[in-house]
């Protein structure tokens, strides 16, 4: 090898270090934050890692995500501004909108952010419409509010003779109690008794059910919520082991042994969560996109749970369920 080349190899070996690192810092940074745990979050974020790729954004190629878990809303507000010192580009936000410190940190994000709201996001401020969100935030609105008399009349064709029913649900924060006043509005049209317990930790939840015990009830129904998806596995266990007839708002309730489970398809709202984001690294402003309201809902009968209780699933709700369990 001539002198002059040797030199000029050794001089562009050197400068690798710098182009990797140019190439690092312009890859662009989304963060994703939950109030639930990790491994309750698993296959959302696997879902939003999908959507991202169908935009043309691989993560570890030429996007990185910052994942951050609260397990609650205490811890959300120093995480958020966590996210936004590290100048992320989008923050894919879940389980929103949250108390009132959360709602005013996204509604006056700097920071484009795509959300996952279980409660009316126009209600609640989040967005000014449906169509036209206007600000920086956007994303998917999932109906778990307006999804709470469906799951009484499920439970109402399952045990039509049932009278007394039980919800568990986490303490609404101040104004943030739509499911269930639309949960005890429709049991009131329908004439039922209905008791509902609220939990915010697995200690209270397995109070909630002790009391469930010495009170019975005909049967029981979970409101979604964060904390209570972050305990799924063991409140099916303690409602299989009442032996209550239960319809649950997430398909992971049915396969860890929940009887019944109505709700939407979590994977691909989480995915229109990633396509979204991709679309405003690509240049598209929040404010343009229309919050994504799901058309297509799962229902789950876990045959074998319903054995267990020596339950008939009716021939109607067999026949209109999207998968079944054996």
């Amino acid at each position: 090898m001539r002198r002059r080349e040797f030199i000029t190899g050794l001089a562009s070996a050197a400068a690798w270090p710098v182009v990797a690192r140019a190439q690092q810092a312009k890859t662009p940074v989304i963060g994703y934050l939950s109030p639930r745990s990790s491994e309750a979050d698993a296959a959302m974020l696997t879902a939003v890692r999908q959507g991202l790729a169908e935009t043309g954004y691989v993560d570890g190629r030429n996007v990185a995500i910052e994942s951050r878990f609260s397990s609650g809303y205490d811890r959300w507000p120093a995480l958020f501004t966590e996210l936004t010192r590290q100048q992320v580009a989008v923050i894919v936000a879940t389980a929103l909108p949250g108390p009132d410190p959360v709602v005013r940190l996204v509604q006056t994000s700097q920071i484009p952010i795509v959300f996952n709201a279980g409660l009316d996001p126009v209600r609640f401020g989040l967005v000014a419409s449906f169509n036209r969100p206007g600000g920086n935030v956007t994303g998917v609105y999932t109906l778990t509010g307006a999804m709470m008399g469906k799951h009484l009349s499920l439970l109402r064709e399952l045990v039509p003779n049932a009278t007394t029913f039980a919800a568990l649900g986490e303490t609404p924060p101040a104004g943030l109690d739509e499911a269930q006043e639309e949960l005890q509005k429709t049991a009131a049209a329908l004439g039922l008794q209905l008791r509902v317990l609220n939990a915010n930790s697995e200690s209270e939840i397995n109070a909630a059910f002790a009391s469930l015990e010495q009170r019975r009830s005909d049967a029981f129904l979970v409101i979604s919520g964060p904390i209570m998806q972050v305990h799924a596995k063991l409140i099916a266990a303690l409602a299989a082991r009442l032996a209550v007839p239960a319809v649950y708002p997430r398909r992971e309730y049915a396969e860890a042994g929940g009887l019944m489970s109505y709700g939407y398809d979590i994977a691909d709202g989480y995915r229109e969560m990633g396509r979204y984001a991709g679309r405003i690294l690509k240049g598209e402003k929040p404010a343009n996109l229309p919050v994504f309201q799901p058309t297509r809902f799962q229902f789950i009968i876990n045959l074998k749970t319903a054995r267990a209780l020596g339950l008939t699933i009716p021939t109607n709700l067999l026949a209109i369920a999207d998968e079944v369990i054996e």
